[in-house]
């Protein structure tokens, strides 16, 4: 039996759920869905200048487990970028800060509560 997913913490959720070029459908291979955990060590390491194990401490897993996440969505935004479809971002394994407690402690997002898009 496999263990059971650990959750991510995830400071807030995008402004926009969706990328991409205007004129493809967004059904079938015109698509690709990358996870919010996978949006949020984008922003995490890339957008805040994080590094790995900074990312890892702040969404409550290990290293090695934000290396695979980010790798997944580096993928993601690549063939989103050359082959021109629509990324989407939506479910994954994931808890949503609250803006209060101790999980919350190193929180940077300044958008902490759910907007409706996802």
């Amino acid at each position: 039996m496999p263990r059971p997913r650990k959750w991510r913490k995830v400071c807030c959720l995008p402004d926009s759920n969706r990328f991409g070029p205007l004129d493809v459908p967004i059904e079938g291979d015109f698509f690709v869905t990358m996870t919010v955990d996978e949006y949020e060590t984008i922003r995490l390491i890339d957008m805040e200048g994080l590094s790995q194990e900074e990312c890892a401490g702040q969404m409550k897993v290990a290293r090695t487990t934000v290396q695979g996440i980010y790798s997944e969505a580096r993928k993601k935004l690549a063939e989103s970028l050359v082959n021109g479809k629509v990324l989407r971002i939506e479910g994954g394994d994931y808890k949503l800060c609250d803006g209060d407690g101790e999980i919350c402690v190193d929180c940077r997002c300044p958008r902490r509560s759910y907007n409706g898009l996802l």
